[in-house]
C-alpha cells in the first residue's frame, strides 16, 4: 500500500513546485498531474522532477489523442531519464467534447484505439518494430538512445470493459469519481479478469484512486465547493454511465432536472450528501483519514489525496501523510 497525491497547478507554478517538495518530505509515494486546458502535463512534470528526488511522477491522465505514440514515447522517455526512472505514463481516452473541440481528433473505437496506442508505445520503448493499427501507425525507432523498456503505463478506467483492458495491457489503472464501493464491486473484478486474460497475477498491478480530500473545520463548505467542481463530470457520458452503475441514478436525474429548470446552481443541489460522503475524505484528520482508508480497504492499493478548491491543501497533505500506517 502506498499513499499518493494529485498536485495540480493553479495560478502559480512555484506554489505547485513547493507542494511537490512538501509531498516528498512527508513521505508520499507519488504525484499525479491531470492534463487540462492549461500547462502541458509532461512538461510540468519535468519541472516537478527538478524539485524532487524520490517521488514518482505521473500523468493522471494524458489523453491519447493529444500526442502520437511516438511523441508520447519521446516525451516520457525524456522525463524518465531526467527524473531517474520515476515516470509513470498515465493515459486515457478523455471525452468527445475535449478530443474534438480542443484537438481536432475523433474518438471512434475507444477500446480498440487504446489497445493500438499502448501496443505501439510499448514496442517503441522496447526498441521493437511497432505493430500497425487501424488508427495509429508508425515505423519509429529511437536512434543512438535507449528508453527504459518497462516504463510503467497506466490507463484511466471507468467502464468494466476499459478496466478489463487496463488489467490486460497496462501496469496500473487510474480512477476518478469511482467511490470505494465501485472499486470493490466493479474495478477489482474487472481488472482481475484482464490480468487473468494476460496470464498475470493481480499482485503488482497498481490501482490508483483519486480521493477528493480536505482536512477542515468547515466540512460542509468543502463539500459545497466539491459539488460545484463536479458539475462538468455529471454532464459527460462516460462518467454518467459509471455513476449510474454506482447506484446514483437519482442524483443524475435530479442533476438533469436542475440543469433544465435552473441551471448549474440548481443542479448542484441534486448531488446528494450520500454521494459526497461516499466519494470524499472530508472533516477532521481522523475523519478524512478514515475516508482515504476506505479506498485502501476496497482494493485501491494507491489511494491519492487530491485537493478540493479553496481549502488548505498543504494542511491536508500534512494531516493525511501517515493515514495508511
Amino acid at each position: 500500500m502506498a499513499l499518493g497525491s494529485f498536485i495540480g497547478v493553479g495560478r502559480s507554478l512555484e506554489t505547485a513546485l513547493q507542494r511537490v517538495e512538501l509531498a516528498e518530505r512527508l513521505g508520499y509515494e507519488s504525484v499525479y498531474l491531470t492534463h487540462i486546458a492549461a500547462r502541458d502535463s509532461v512538461t510540468t512534470l519535468m519541472a516537478y522532477a527538478s524539485r524532487s528526488e524520490r517521488i514518482r511522477l505521473g500523468t493522471g491522465v494524458m489523453p491519447i489523442y493529444t500526442r502520437t505514440p511516438v511523441a508520447t514515447a519521446q516525451s516520457f522517455a525524456t522525463l524518465d531519464e531526467f527524473s531517474g526512472e520515476r515516470a509513470v505514463c498515465g493515459l486515457g481516452v478523455s471525452h468527445r467534447p475535449v478530443v474534438e473541440s480542443w484537438y481536432g481528433q475523433t474518438i471512434d473505437k475507444p477500446l480498440r484505439e487504446t489497445r493500438e496506442y499502448v501496443g505501439i508505445l510499448r514496442a517503441i520503448l522496447r526498441g521493437d518494430d511497432p505493430p500497425q493499427g487501424d488508427k495509429f501507425r508508425s515505423s519509429f525507432h529511437f536512434m543512438g538512445y535507449s528508453a527504459r523498456p518497462d516504463l510503467p503505463i497506466y490507463l484511466a478506467g471507468l467502464s468494466p470493459k476499459m478496466l478489463t483492458l487496463a488489467g490486460e495491457i497496462a501496469d496500473g489503472v487510474i480512477l476518478w469519481l469511482c467511490n470505494p464501493d465501485y472499486v470493490r464491486e466493479v474495478v477489482v473484478p474487472a481488472v482481475s479478469q484482464g490480468r487473468e486474460k494476460a496470464g498475470k497475477p493481480l499482485e503488482g498491478f497498481d490501482i490508483v484512486a483519486a480521493v477528493p480530500s480536505a482536512v477542515t473545520a468547515e466540512p460542509e463548505e468543502a463539500r459545497g465547493r466539491l459539488r460545484t467542481e463536479l458539475i462538468p463530470y455529471f454532464s459527460l457520458p462516460f462518467y454518467r454511465a459509471m455513476l449510474e452503475r454506482s447506484g446514483f441514478g437519482e442524483d443524475l436525474s435530479g442533476f438533469d432536472r436542475g440543469m433544465a429548470e435552473g441551471g448549474p446552481e440548481a443542479a448542484t443541489v441534486a448531488i446528494s450528501d450520500r454521494f459526497l460522503q461516499t466519494l470524499a475524505a472530508v472533516g477532521t484528520a481522523d475523519e478524512a483519514g478514515a475516508g482515504v482508508r476506505r479506498y485502501r480497504d476496497a482494493g485501491a492499493n494507491s489511494p491519492c489525496v487530491g485537493a478540493i478548491a479553496k481549502t488548505d491543501f498543504d494542511a491536508t497533505l500534512e494531516a493525511l501523510a501517515g493515514c495508511l500506517s
